[in-house]
C-alpha cells in the first residue's frame, strides 16, 4: 500500500529555518505527500515552492497550547490563508475544556471554522495525553457538533503523542462524520500503516517514512530505540553506584 498521499509531513520545531522549510517542500514534492505543516511565517515562502505541485499547505494557529484567545486564532488563520494556506489546524482550549465550559470551547472552534469558510478543510487538535476518557469523548462530541473536518490527536509537544486506543476510541465516537489524523511519535512505515488500519484517516508526521529503503529505515528506528534504552540502563547504574558509593 502507497500511504504518501496520507502523510502531512510536518516540521513546527521552534528552531525551524528557512533552509528546512525548503528541504521539507522538496522532500514532500519527491514523495508525493499530501501536504507540508508548518508555523504561519512559512506559509509564504512553502507556496513559492509547491505552487506548481500537488502538495497542500496546512498552517497551525494557537499552537502548540490553544490558549490564545478566539480573536488571534482568527487573525491568525485569515493571514494563514491570504498567505496561501489552504488547509488550517486549531489547538482547542484545553483550560476551558479542563473547566467544563463547554460553550466555549465549542465557539472557539465554530468561530475559527466560520472565520475560515466551509472550503477551507480546519482540523482540530485535541491533545490525548493532557485528557481523560470521558474528555476525550467530550471533545470529540463538541468537534461533532462544530463540524470541522478532522480532529487530529496531537501537538507533538507533550509527553505522549497517537495511541491506537485512543484512535479507536475516537473513531467509535465519530465513526465516519469527521476524520480523524493521527500524530505524535510515528517514526516508521509499518506504524503510519498500522494507524491507518485501526482507523486513522490521515497520519502527520516529521519523519520522511516513505525512504527509498523502508527496511532500512525501520532497522535504522529499531536500532536507535535500543541506543536510548541501553543509554537509560547504563545511566540508572551509574546513579546506583555514586549512591551506593
Amino acid at each position: 500500500m502507497n500511504i504518501a498521499k496520507y502523510i502531512d509531513y510536518s516540521l513546527l520545531g521552534s528552531l525551524t529555518q528557512e533552509h528546512d522549510i525548503i528541504k521539507l517542500c522538496n522532500e514532500a514534492i519527491d514523495n508525493n505527500f499530501h501536504s507540508v505543516c508548518i508555523s504561519s511565517c512559512y506559509v509564504a515562502l512553502a507556496k513559492q515552492f509547491l505552487i506548481d505541485s500537488d502538495v497542500k499547505i496546512s498552517s497551525v494557529v494557537g499552537f502548540p497550547f490553544g490558549a490564545t484567545s478566539t480573536k488571534s486564532k482568527i487573525f491568525e488563520a485569515q493571514q494563514a490563508l491570504n498567505d496561501g494556506a489552504q488547509e488550517i489546524e486549531m489547538v482547542i482550549n484545553l483550560g476551558l475544556l479542563k473547566s467544563r465550559n463547554y460553550v466555549s470551547v465549542l465557539k472557539d472552534i465554530t468561530d475559527v471554522k466560520s472565520a475560515i469558510g466551509s472550503k477551507t478543510p480546519l482540523k482540530v487538535i485535541i491533545e490525548i495525553s493532557e485528557l481523560n476518557k470521558n474528555e476525550i469523548v467530550k471533545v470529540c462530541e463538541i468537534c461533532l457538533d462544530s463540524e470541522i473536518d478532522f480532529i487530529k490527536t496531537s501537538t507533538g509537544f507533550t509527553k505522549n503523542g497517537a495511541t491506537f486506543t485512543a484512535i479507536k476510541m475516537i473513531k467509535k465516537i465519530v465513526r465516519d462524520n469527521t476524520k480523524i489524523i493521527a500524530s505524535g511519535s510515528i517514526d516508521d512505515y509499518e506504524t503510519a500503516l498500522k494507524y491507518l488500519e485501526v482507523g486513522a484517516d490521515r497520519i502527520e508526521t516529521s519523519t520522511n517514512i516513505m525512504s527509498t529503503n523502508k527496511t532500512q529505515q525501520i532497522r535504522n528506528t529499531k536500532i536507535f530505540k535500543q541506543y536510548l534504552n541501553n543509554l537509560e540502563k547504563t545511566s540508572e547504574q551509574t546513579i546506583n553506584t555514586i549512591t551506593k558509593a
